[in-house]
């Protein structure tokens, strides 16, 4: 029989993955930082620079149980089932939120950012010249995604693998949200909710016994979509995890101060009073993707009047910065008692 610490230790990790997967889907917000203020994201790091070349070697030879303990397997198979459990759960219901309630669902990831920050700040010692520049390029680099204008859809195949080379850097570089780029690219609703949404309906379809379904033009289309991004999110996963292990033990606190300052410069990105800028022709019309959808063309940003709405936004701020901080206490508390 397992130990109670073991399952609930195995029950964390899997709560982790869920907050990382619905973080990871929503734009402006990044999986890395809750990996960096759960405490797991070295780790994580670590873990996926394992699958290299003896990783492979012992794939190709058929050794599977000497793969898993050599990848960290129960780490990862743990978090990767919390993610799963939140594309096909919480982010469907976050996306219902962000289309109902926008300003309060930005409001609440603005406040988790903040509290990130602070917490990012709190374990920081390493001030000094070299790492307060990384800090100021950082927030420059942040601020500067706010006036990028998106690029138009794209279903060409080799543009998604490179859609998920490029968006799984969220995953694994705190305050950089790959959905966000994914906005930029032009792709987030192709791929992050009409392909999620088509393997969704697949499997519900199968299971309930509509076979019919795998037939069906669209949905092929969507799963091969969904096919060649999830492939070039792994190689970017496993690509981009060997260079930051690389980089991370050889100039640590010049990449956290430069992490730091990136966060503060995205805020911009998440600000919950926003209006959605749409492309229109010289004729006046709203130019349309693939999918019917107004293409953005960027967001204009402003002050709220003071309402009952926006201290309730305030409010929601002051609560996400009060859930980042205290998942952090709530972390550090677990690991001691595990």
């Amino acid at each position: 029989m397992k130990h109670p610490k073991v399952i609930k230790r195995k029950r964390y990790l899997i709560l982790k993955g869920i907050t990382m997967g619905a973080a990871n889907k929503v734009p402006g917000v990044s999986g890395g930082i809750v990996a960096l203020v759960f405490g797991f994201y070295e780790e994580f790091v670590e873990s996926l620079k394992k699958i290299d070349r003896d990783g492979v070697s012992m794939l190709l030879k058929g050794q599977f149980s000497d793969f898993f303990k050599h990848v960290n397997g129960r780490f990862l198979c743990l978090l990767f089932t919390g993610m799963l459990i939140s594309y096909f759960s919480v982010s469907k219901f976050l996306d219902y939120l962000i289309y109902n309630y926008e300003v309060y669902v930005w409001s609440l990831f603005f406040g988790m950012i903040i509290g990130s920050v602070i917490y990012i700040y709190k374990n920081f010692k390493s001030w000094e010249l070299k790492t307060l520049i990384c800090a100021c390029f950082g927030i420059l680099l942040g601020i500067s995604l706010s006036f990028i204008s998106p690029l138009t859809q794209n279903e060409n195949l080799w543009f998604v693998f490179f859609c998920g080379m490029v968006s799984i850097t969220g995953m694994t570089i705190p305050g950089f949200s790959g959905s966000f780029v994914l906005m930029l690219l032009g792709n987030y609703v192709l791929l992050l909710v009409d392909a999620v949404n088509a393997l969704f309906d697949t499997v519900l379809g199968l299971f309930s016994g509509n076979f019919a379904i795998i037939s069906d033009p669209y949905i092929l289309k969507m799963l091969k979509i969904l096919m060649v991004f999830t492939l070039g999110s792994l190689v970017g996963l496993v690509v981009i995890s060997h260079l930051l292990n690389f980089v991370l033990k050889r100039f640590k606190n010049t990449i956290l101060g430069l992490i730091m300052g990136f966060i503060c410069g995205s805020l911009g990105v998440v600000w919950p009073w926003k209006k959605t800028i749409y492309r229109i022709n010289h004729t006046g019309d709203y130019l349309l993707d693939s999918n019917g959808d107004k293409r953005i063309e960027n967001y204009q940003r402003f002050f709220p009047e003071f309402s009952y709405e926006t201290f309730l936004a305030l409010f929601l701020i002051a609560l996400g910065v009060g859930l980042v901080l205290g998942l952090n206490w709530y972390g550090k508390l677990q690991k001691k008692r595990l």
